[in-house]
């Protein structure tokens, strides 16, 4: 594997800012730091945008985050889609909530402002159209009205929220940072959610007891392949990628799906989103560094509590 590769990033997310001051002024970006960047646009730290740099309409909130994308590229095409939402490729047409009223100086189509009634519709629509749906993704509510929207949007269409994405919500402290412990500011921006699965997976892999593929009963040979691990707690069931893949295709709605989406472990029963078993893997063959740094901090603890 190439020196030069990463593992899957630990966190970045594409978000709505809104301001407090006016609250019909909203703003989409990504980050792989919400509070360090809210931090930017309020002008607490150097960076921001332009368009959040005005002094009348601080200090902005982060309201909504999509988290779970797999890599900063995969966020900005997202967070693109977001912003234009009536010329991006990854909507079909006739499903399209914003459309062009009206042409801007060079002759594109331009959208209308962002209001929560368009953002909150149109991060449903997108979670949910081919490109997006087999990504791992999460939507975080920070803000009451925005979360009364999503499922405004459910109740008014008759939809429902896509398999394998998960909602949280969080109404506490977020704007001012007044509280370290929620809102944004609860994010974990490392792997330490991860922490067991990660360590359960490392020390089969070290002690060298990959044992036999769950699918298909093959021994699998130490560094002789990509070996995947059941995330489900009390589950070490571990097996060829390939056959992990195989056992997700094969019970996917979609015929012609050739990325895997989620499956049930052979072993355990439990269900498994693909892409949180593939971010463990790119962790453990890419990232050693991030592994043993995460399993220091974890003893440290484990020794301070004794």
């Amino acid at each position: 594997m190439s020196s030069l590769a990463k593992p899957l990033p630990a966190l970045y997310a594409v978000y709505v800012l809104r301001s407090t001051v006016r609250s019909k002024s909203i703003y989409v970006g990504s980050t792989p730091n919400p509070p360090r960047r809210l931090k930017q646009h309020n002008g607490e730290a150097k960076g921001g945008a332009v368009r959040t740099s005005r002094e009348s309409l601080r200090p902005w909130e982060m309201i909504v985050l999509v988290t779970g994308f797999p890599s900063s590229v995969a966020a900005l095409k997202f967070e693109w889609a977001l912003n234009n939402p009536h010329l991006t490729l990854h909507i079909p047409k006739d499903d399209r909530i914003t459309v062009a009223t009206r042409r801007k100086k060079n002759g594109m189509p331009a959208r209308s402002p962002h209001s929560l009634h368009s953002i909150i519709p149109n991060i449903h629509l997108l979670t949910s159209v081919p490109s997006f749906a087999r990504w791992p993704l999460n939507v975080h509510f920070f803000s009451k009205d925005a979360h009364e929207a999503w499922k405004d949007r459910i109740k008014t269409n008759k939809t429902t929220t896509r398999t394998g994405l998960q909602i949280f919500s969080d109404f506490g402290p977020s704007a001012d940072g007044s509280s370290p412990t929620s809102g944004i500011y609860s994010l974990p921006l490392d792997y330490w959610p991860m922490k067991e699965y990660i360590e359960k997976a490392h020390n089969v892999v070290s002690f060298e007891r990959q044992g036999k593929c769950a699918h298909c009963h093959e021994e699998m040979e130490p560094d002789q392949g990509l070996y995947a691990m059941c995330p489900n707690d009390g589950c070490e069931a571990m097996g060829h990628l390939d056959c992990w893949s195989k056992r997700a295709l094969a019970s996917d709605d979609d015929p012609e799906a050739i990325l895997p989406h989620s499956c049930d472990c052979p072993s355990c029963g439990g269900h498994i989103r693909w892409g949180d078993m593939i971010k463990e893997l790119s962790l453990r063959t890419r990232g050693a560094g991030e592994v043993e740094k995460l399993l220091k901090k974890k003893r440290r603890l484990a020794a301070k509590e004794s």
